[in-house]
């Protein structure tokens, strides 16, 4: 094993109407006035939005609401939220929904602390310092932001999806309450699913120091995954699959995976960041689409990783029957596969590649992700 630091500062309370703790824990952190950040109507459906008032209210926190993120959070509305957070004076971000609102309270959490633009810090500009204190109420399990320091904002006028990266926005205490995932689509479930396998295998795959121990942890969260999704997919009020599949998203991406490996990087995100950016589409039915294809083209590189991979997932010898069938799997969610399912043509990979190759400066990596690999890569996935 490589030489590692693990740090994760973030408090989990998990389980059955967790919820209703929210305005206890702010209380004793001190905490007086939040900002609320949420999407649209779901929480108010399910009535989560209630409950989440009435405890702060009964501990006397006073809040200011921010709703309406995307799923896909864009750079105006993380500026209005900004906005709201310094004129208001509040002391923290309480961000209530799936990883989208999470990220959007990430980004207004550093916004808030400095009189600079927030897309400086995700266009690597800037670094990050200090942010405001960050609570998390999670209602779709997926990206793993309740449990790291990780955000993703897409800047709608340039067609940019960046992220940002920093200890300093690890949500201080994240609820979980796997009832709260109960509502979720069929079709989003898929695309949960995709999205924590996606980032098991990102390093599980790039990795140049492989310990088996690492290995073990991403192959048992990714079985976990796999057969909890296909249990909640005919059953969607399985609390025992719910709350299994919420806790490895959560390990999936909070560096426990990652611990002892050495390399590693993240090019199915590079990739599917560049084409969520241009067509706004469902983070995990992009990396849906770029895996195979990424998997493909990269193989020869770590083949007796990839060879694992086929073997202990899904009980196949070669690396090219391994991508088979997790493709085959995506299929069988419904999951998209191919650029051509979203209505995506070869004309239009030159541009993906481009913003991809973007990303990939950002990140240093762009000797290895040139915009003709990116390209190449994009074209294993036409149909």
């Amino acid at each position: 094993m490589e030489n590692f630091e693990f740090y994760v500062p973030t408090k989990i309370i998990f389980g059955k109407k967790t919820e209703e703790k929210i305005g206890e824990i702010l209380k004793k952190d001190g905490i007086k006035k939040v900002l609320f950040v949420y999407g649209r109507e779901s929480i108010k459906k399910i009535g989560l939005y209630d409950r989440v008032v009435k405890a702060l209210k009964e501990s006397g926190i006073d809040f200011i609401e921010h709703s309406g993120v995307k799923p896909n959070p864009v750079l105006s509305h993380t500026r209005e939220g900004i906005k709201k957070a310094k004129e208001n004076k509040v002391k923290a971000i309480l961000a209530v929904g799936g990883g989208s609102a999470i990220d959007e309270g990430k980004a207004i959490a550093v916004g808030a602390k400095t009189k600079k633009d927030i897309w400086k810090y995700f266009k690597g500009e800037e670094v990050i310092e200090t942010a405001l204190p960050i609570y998390t109420i999670l209602t779709l399990a997926a990206t793993g932001s309740e449990m790291n320091g990780f955000a993703v904002i897409t800047n709608e006028e340039t067609k940019e999806k960046l992220n940002i990266a920093s200890e300093h926005i690890f949500p201080r205490v994240s609820i979980l309450n796997p009832e709260l995932t109960y509502t979720v689509t069929s079709q989003y479930q898929a695309y949960a699913a995709v999205d924590v396998i996606a980032h098991i295998i990102e390093y599980y795959f790039t990795c140049k120091v492989c310990p088996n121990l690492s290995n073990r942890i991403s192959e048992g969260l990714i079985k976990t995954v796999m057969e909890t999704t296909e249990i909640i997919l005919k059953d969607p009020k399985n609390y025992k699959a719910r709350a299994e599949f919420m806790w490895s998203s959560t390990l999936a991406l909070n560096g426990l995976t990652r611990t002892g490996v050495g390399g590693g990087l993240f090019p199915n995100h590079l990739i599917a960041h560049a084409l969520g950016g241009i067509y706004d589409l469902p983070h995990g039915a992009c990396l849906s689409i770029v895996i195979p294809a990424w998997m493909s083209w990269y193989k020869e590189e770590n083949k007796s990783q990839f060879e694992r991979f086929a073997k202990e997932i899904f009980g196949v010898s070669s690396a090219e029957d391994g991508i088979s069938a997790l493709k085959n799997w995506f299929k069988k969610i419904g999951a998209p596969v191919s650029l051509k399912e979203v209505n995506i043509s070869e004309k239009e990979i030159p541009e993906i590649a481009e913003k991809g190759y973007n990303i990939a400066k950002i990140w240093g990596i762009e000797n290895l992700y040139s915009k003709e690999v990116i390209e190449e890569i994009l074209k294993k996935a036409i149909k």
